[in-house]
Parts: structure tokens; sequence; C-alpha cells
């Protein structure tokens, strides 16, 4: 096999992916891959990045780009990725396997780094593992779908995969309502946040009211982090500004616990704050309780509405299996609930379908949509990616100046929607 024999391999939810990646890597591939098995390698992904941060962090040093006299933690996403795909290169192997290397990605940066593969294909094979259709490399001829453990490849089909369950549209009623007297859930007026003398946001001015869907967009580095800890009251750079939570003044005495009780909150990230053994029920009940894990044991009524919400996602018969063995898209679905259990004024989305295979994204989405449609519930969604059968009312948007970024609130037609 030549060197440069590129694949593009598209991985349903239910593959173990580090394993599959294992076997590339330790070169006991079988099939149409095993040329890699003479072979050596290297892993491009986003929990490679994270390890040599830590790695540089522990020890002090700066391993993937001393020339530059930083840390990789001091670069934004999009330039980490720059940064340690050079870093890999320098080590010289004769395949890189790219892990879902778009995700995380604003739209420019995966265009750009979508070139940069092109034109690193003339020098070294490149393997990517992607989980949606859309991430498939047109300049890369072998392309194939693993959908089992057995990593067998299959032909690829175009078409994304669509939910296996419809999700039928009556959700579960909240065990206590939220009294909310305010229509206006979150007010910014002229807010500017900077750090160490750089301003990352600029004058920014944004009301979110009951009942809204927003989309939070803008480029990797451009504050949605920001934004998003002014909002649930994290950020101490809100104190003194006209920065509004739930009709209080932030700095007027108002209580963080009583304003996290209004904000139901998913991000990738809080999956793997969950490491105990607890199974789908236990995993839902807890978010009666605001707690990782359950301590407490629930009423009846709470277990009702947990089963109600099971069946609404179509996984009742997921009750007792254990949370982390769920596929990551049911994963994502469970942590999703837990989030709305109790009908908070504002839930908060944070790249909910990064890492997910077209099907479970389809699952999502069908959910968000059903709850704009069946609840009062305020949601924010923040995300790269312009997902075609999601309809937020209107889009937030950062545009980076030299001066910080700038808001702009774009509305979205109605006969878009």
């Amino acid at each position: 096999m030549k060197k440069n024999t590129h694949w593009d391999i598209l991985l349903s939810n239910q593959v173990h992916k580090n394993a599959f990646i294992e076997t590339l890597l330790s070169g006991t591939a079988t099939g149409e891959l095993s040329y890699l098995n003479s072979r050596r390698g290297i892993l491009f992904s986003d929990i490679s990045i994270q390890k040599f941060i830590e790695k540089e962090d522990q020890y002090d040093i700066l391993e993937t780009a001393p020339e530059s006299n930083r840390k990789l933690r001091t670069f934004s996403s999009g330039e980490q990725k720059k940064v340690f795909l050079q870093y890999c290169l320098k080590q010289t192997p004769d395949y890189i396997i790219f892990d879902n290397p778009f995700d995380h990605l604003d739209q420019a940066s995966r265009v750009a780094l979508a070139h940069s593969l092109e034109q690193l294909a003339h020098t070294v094979c490149i393997i990517q593992v992607v989980n949606r259709v859309a991430d498939v490399l047109s300049f890369i001829p072998n392309k194939a779908r693993i959908t089992d453990n057995s990593f067998v490849l299959h032909e690829i089909d175009a078409t994304p995969n669509q939910p296996k369950n419809e999700i039928p549209v009556q959700i579960p009623k909240p065990l206590k309502p939220f009294d909310t007297q305010e229509n206006i859930l979150i007010q910014m007026k002229e807010v500017s946040v900077s750090y160490e003398d750089r301003k990352i946001v600029d004058r920014i001015s944004w009301t979110i009211k009951q009942g809204e869907f927003w989309q939070l967009i803008g480029p990797n580095g451009s504050g949605k982090s920001t934004l998003l800890s002014m909002i649930t009251g994290d950020n101490p750079k809100g104190y003194g500004q006209e920065l509004y939570l739930f009709g209080k003044k932030k700095g007027s005495g108002e209580s963080i616990w009583e304003l996290k009780k209004q904000i139901g909150i998913f991000s990738t990230a809080m999956t793997d704050l969950f490491k105990r053994n607890q199974t789908v029920e236990q995993m839902i009940l807890s978010g009666f309780f605001d707690s990782i894990g359950l301590y407490i044991e629930p009423t009846t009524l709470q277990k009702q509405i947990a089963a109600q919400w099971l069946q609404v996602v179509a996984m009742s018969h997921l009750k007792n299996k254990p949370f982390n063995k769920l596929s990551i898209g049911q994963q994502r679905v469970v942590l999703i609930v837990r989030a709305i259990l109790k009908h908070p004024p504002l839930v908060i989305l944070d790249e909910p379908v990064e890492g997910l295979d077209d099907e479970n994204v389809a699952l999502v989405i069908q959910l968000i949509t059903i709850l704009k449609q069946e609840t009062n519930m305020t949601i924010l969604y923040v995300s790269h990616r312009i997902e075609p059968t999601l309809k937020p009312t209107a889009v937030f948007e950062l545009i980076p100046t030299k001066t910080g970024s700038i808001g702009k609130i774009n509305q979205i037609p109605n006969h878009v929607l």
C-alpha cells in the first residue's frame, strides 16, 4: 500500500471509538486497514490536546510550541488545533488519525482546517474518524461506515440517519412550577469585559425574554464562554455593570444559588463529572436536587415524573442501565432531560450535538424543538453549527474587532421557520 492511502471513516455512537482507534495505533487492525499495522501513527484529537495541556501545566514545560514561548492552554480552540497539528507533524508519523477534528470550530476555522488537511494529504497518510456525514472530506477517496464493535467497514451512505424513535409531543408537567414574575430574564446594557488589558467583549447589549429561543454563535475566542458566565452569575466581571439577572442587578445582593436554581445547564464537559455507577433513572432524578449523583431518596411523585420523561425520550427500557454504559448520544439526552426536569425558566445548551452521529443529532434537535413548542422555557442554544432542522427565533452573533467582540442580533425571517 502507498503511504498516502487515506480513509474517511464514519462511526456510529454505538461504536467504542477509543477501542477502534487503539486497534489502529497498536498495529492490530484487520481487513482493509491492516496495511497500517507496519506503520507508526499518532492521534490528533481534543482529548490528546487536553492531555498535553495538563502535562505542560503539571510539569511547567513548553512542549508543543516552545518556539512561541507559550503553553498550549493560552491559545484559542482553533489555534490549539493548529499548534498541535504542527507538533504532530514534527514527530514524522507515517499516518495521523484525526478524531472529529472539526468539533468546536467556527466555520472559518473549519474551512481553513479542511484546506490544511488537503495539503497535508500529499505528504502523510490521513485517517479521519468522524460521526457526521457533513464532516466527510471530499478529497479522501476511501470512505466507510462502522456500525458496531466488530469494526467491520461498510459502504457509506451519504444520507444522514434519522432517529429511530419519534418523540411524543406531550411533555411532563413540572413538579412545582417556577413563580417567574419577570418577562425579561437576562438584560445586558453596554456590558464590557477585559482580561489583562485585553478586551474580550465590547459594549454588549442583549435582552433575553421568557419563552424565547436564541442561538449564540461566534468564532473561537470571540467571548461566548464569557457571556455564558455572565448569564449564570459566575463571572465577577459582572459587578458594577448594567447586568440584570432575573430582574435583579448583578451585585445588588442576589443569591447565586437562587439564581442557579432558575437555570438548567447542559455542556459536553458535564459527562465527565458523573463517574459513579448510577443508573439512568438515578441520573435523571438527581436533576430535582441539582446534585452530581443521587444522595437523597426521591419521592414517589418525583419517580413518576422521571418515568414520564423516560417515556418521552423512548428510554424506559434503559431505566436501570448504568449511565456510563450508554452511548454518547443517549448520555446527552439523559443529561438534557436532567437539565430541564424542573422546567427552569432558562435552559442553556452548550454545544449539545458535538460528537454525536447524525441519528442522535436528529434526536436531540427533535427534543429541543418540542421543548420550544410545548413549554414556556427560554432556550439558549450555543453552537458553531447551523442545524437545518433547528429553528431558533433569533441568533446573537459575536463579531470580533480590535477592541473586543461586538454583538449583532440576526432575526430569523418567518418564511425560514
